[in-house]
């Protein structure tokens, strides 16, 4: 459950609009140079990414596919949280970004009631401000889930958050402490679910070593864990079937500019879309963030190489 400040859609947009106006100084490079592309007369389109791994890996590979492709670009890596890059792409400071379906839309509607990857995407594109756009969403997800380790499944035969609930009065649940009042945590669960946990663990590492530990140590006996984390397939972990869509959708998708990123970009970012899974993004993750400790950039070099696209 990532944690976003989100504001109203009207706000947002007259945000964005005031800070593009603000011109340079605005700019959140100011101190910072993007890492170099490919070289070539024609200015290279600078791909930003947020400040955790999985994104800037996903700006990697955006750039380098556009390189690839004979289109120079460059990376900004780490810029910040959505509020920080949403405006940089807004006013020029960068020209695209990877994001997440269901969050960028909560962003820009808080009150969107949009859960499938349908509804999603049928919302999305007319939510964004003028001169922003979404390209094809791959089929690649970063979402919420509950996550139990094989005994439980073993035990109850629980395979989706139905059969949890059925049994979720005699479980301890650890999620992020916002879990308590957001429709996608306990309220959520229980209106969706009929999944009230005999005991609430709150946990603030985001689904990290904290929430992984406890629940290997049966402390608590399902987790709120990203469907991208390599701790899943490390630790034998499955994630139950959220067969009503109550964590909304979470596709990879490239944010654009509509005026700097043009039809020969965009059919090259879509390819990328095209081929891009959630079992990818946890074994880049796994070389990234795990014990290799690969550079973002390899990393996405050798996907884009097994793929084809480079």
């Amino acid at each position: 459950m990532r944690n976003t400040v989100r504001l109203p859609a009207v706000l947002i947009t007259g945000l964005l609009l005031v800070l593009g106006m603000a011109g340079c100084s605005a700019s959140p490079f100011e101190d910072g140079q993007a890492s170099a592309g490919a070289a070539g007369s024609q200015a290279p389109l600078l791909v930003g990414s947020a400040n955790f791994p999985e994104s800037e890996t996903l700006a990697e590979i955006y750039a380098g596919a556009l390189n690839a492709g004979g289109l120079p670009a460059a990376t900004k890596p780490r810029i910040g949280s959505r509020e920080v890059y949403a405006r940089a792409v807004q006013d020029g400071s960068i020209d695209l970004v990877p994001d997440y379906s269901g969050n960028l839309l909560r962003y820009l509607d808080e009150g969107t009631s949009a859960r499938s990857a349908e509804e999603v995407m049928k919302e999305l594109p007319g939510k964004l401000p003028k001169g922003l756009a979404v390209l094809e969403p791959a089929a690649a997800e970063d979402k919420d889930a509950l996550v139990v380790t094989q005994q439980t499944p073993d035990k109850h035969g629980l395979e989706s958050l139905e059969d949890l609930g059925k049994i979720c009065d005699r479980i301890a649940l650890g999620m992020p402490p916002e879990a308590q009042e957001r429709p996608q945590g306990l309220p959520g669960l229980e209106a969706v679910y009929g999944c009230v946990p005999k005991e609430f663990v709150p946990f603030s590492d985001g689904g990290g070593a904290l929430t992984l530990q406890a629940l290997l140590d049966d402390r608590v006996q399902a987790a709120n864990i990203f469907t991208t984390s390599p701790s899943i397939a490390a630790n034998r972990l499955v994630a139950l079937k959220d067969t009503k869509d109550l964590f909304a959708a979470q596709q990879v998708l490239p944010l654009i500019r509509t005026d700097t990123v043009g039809s020969e970009a965009r059919d090259i970012l879509n390819k990328v879309s095209q081929v891009l899974t959630t079992e990818d993004l946890m074994q880049l993750n796994e070389q990234v963030s795990g014990d290799a400790k690969q550079n973002p950039r390899d990393a996405a070099a050798a996907w884009l190489k097994d793929k084809g696209l480079a």
